[in-house]
């Protein structure tokens, strides 16, 4: 089975009309998705298998004043029944590779404690990562 790794732009909506089971969280909603990727600090990348999006990561970049720019990884989703064959690594691999393109000097991600899948596949991305132990994120409703 082939995976293609690309970058989602203004106008890919329609590839979202085929996702399999558990890539994203909640339905996707049409307008939300064309503001996303109107964005240009948003950046998506999906995994497809054939015309089926098995896999997202989406990711935000921080601009600074009086810090390097950093790329926030805010989810990686990939259908259970194609975990652990290389596509969220490749997916981020690939989500790395544009931070750099805009000028990220920095990227991060976190993650609950108990998710030994994510944990796993953060402490063994490249050397140069540093994973944020104890990393706790809050939410408030605004």
């Amino acid at each position: 089975m082939s995976i293609e790794i690309r970058r989602l732009l203004p106008g890919d909506d329609v590839l979202l009309d085929h996702v399999a089971e558990e890539v994203f969280d909640s339905p996707i909603d049409p307008g939300r998705l064309a503001a996303y990727l109107a964005a240009a600090d948003h950046l998506m990348i999906v995994a497809l298998s054939d015309r089926l999006v098995v896999g997202q990561c989406a990711a935000v970049i921080h601009r600074h004043p009086d810090k390097p720019t950093e790329l926030y990884i805010d989810e990686v989703g990939v259908s259970p029944a194609f975990q652990r064959q290389g596509i969220a690594r490749s997916m981020l691999e690939a989500m790395f590779a544009l931070g750099r393109q805009h000028g990220c000097e920095e990227a991060w991600v976190g993650t609950e404690p108990d998710n030994a899948g994510a944990r796993a596949l953060y402490e063994n991305l490249p050397e140069d990562t540093v994973p944020a132990d104890g990393f706790v994120m809050y939410s408030y409703r605004l």
